[in-house]
């Protein structure tokens, strides 16, 4: 700090960093009466330097996070707790900068920083489909699903299980016809599959679901549709029945609004448009019935709930109906179901496609 020389006028700049956001400068003048004021006058940043100062608040924590690194493992790990609490609080800090800078320069010159994820830093697919994508929407229109669309066809599902099967599988296919509507469960008993779909299209079935057991757990589904496929096989886990929800409701003869979500590629297209044509394309919305499958890291997280309206349509609550399961596709065939001489489609082959964290095939 340097003294102001005698007979002259004083100026101090006191910049206020990134915290302002602008550079207030001081001077001191005398009034008409020979008293002394201060005249304070603020300078606007442009938006160069609003990122120039962006930037020094990043470099600032990344230059102190790398200080911090530094040193012997054992005292970090030792001082693991307070180097914690000091990015948390430095963190807070940054936060607490930015949106002073927002409040002063609006939303548009300091925009929110979106969180690095590994859905939105997944893989490009060249399968991955567009919005109106003129080509998909022709498939789409002429596949084996576009008479459900058109609502020339009505579901009929048939429901069965493994031969001699035990409890607990029996009562997802209870839970699974309480779900769907129109849904019939078939005894299945010592029949081959094969001649099981053959019976289910002589009778008019639309779809089939077969759910596999082992160690008398339920552990897989077999989807096929029907007359002419397509045919995929899911991997059961975290099946949980109703009575083991709390807080569940008795579900109503209501037929479902049926939601499918973040399906991005042609395979995902396939799947969500099987499992819709489940159910009929007319939801009664006075039922307040509502089944999901949701997608996430080629998981599809299967929910039944209801819903209502509170505090005047500001909220919603929702009760769970069930079940509640995790499924995993493990392979699809072209036609119907065939192991040894069908086409496959696609087959989940863990070791040789999973080669990055980030690589979703859905």
């Amino acid at each position: 700090v340097f003294a102001a020389m005698p007979g002259k006028k004083s100026a101090r700049v006191e910049p206020t960093g990134p915290k302002g956001g602008e550079i207030v400068r001081k001077k001191k003048s005398k009034g008409e009466d020979g008293e002394v004021v201060e005249k304070k006058e603020k300078k606007v940043l442009s938006k160069e330097e609003i990122e120039e100062k962006l930037r020094e608040i990043k470099q600032s924590s990344t230059e102190e996070t790398l200080r911090k690194r530094k040193g012997d493992k054992m005292q970090r790990a030792a001082s693991g707790k307070a180097l914690r609490l000091q990015r948390a609080a430095a963190k807070r800090e940054r936060q607490s900068q930015r949106s002073k800078l927002r409040e002063k320069h609006g939303e548009e010159m300091v925009p929110k920083e979106v969180p690095r994820t590994i859905e939105n830093t997944r893989e490009y697919d060249e399968t991955m489909v567009a919005e109106q994508d003129e080509e998909v929407e022709h498939d789409e229109a002429h596949d084996e699903f576009a008479a459900y669309y058109r609502k020339d066809t009505q579901p009929k599902v048939l429901i069965t299980m493994s031969p001699f099967a035990r409890v607990r599988t029996w009562k997802l296919c209870y839970e699974l016809q309480r779900c769907i509507p129109h849904a019939e469960i078939f005894s299945r008993k010592g029949v081959p599959l094969k001649k099981v779909v053959e019976q289910a299209k002589s009778k008019g079935y639309t779809d089939l679901l077969v759910v596999h057991e082992n160690m008398r757990e339920p552990n897989g589904i077999v989807f096929c549709h029907l007359p002419e496929g397509p045919t995929a096989f899911f991997k059961i886990n975290n099946l949980t029945f109703t009575q083991d929800i709390k807080k569940t409701g008795a579900s109503t003869d209501h037929y479902p609004e049926v939601v499918v979500n973040n399906f991005n590629t042609r395979l995902g297209h396939t799947i969500s448009r099987m499992f819709t044509c489940l159910f009929p394309q007319s939801p009664e919305f006075k039922g307040r019935r509502v089944v999901t499958l949701h997608n996430q890291r080629d998981y599809l997280f299967f929910r039944h709930h209801r819903y209502e309206f509170k505090k005047e349509g500001t909220k919603a609550a929702l009760l769970e109906l069930g079940p509640r399961m995790t499924l995993r596709l493990k392979w699809l065939q072209k036609g119907t179901f065939d192991t040894r001489c069908g086409e496959f489609e696609w087959v989940l082959k863990r070791h040789e496609m999973e080669t990055s964290r980030r690589r979703f095939f859905l």
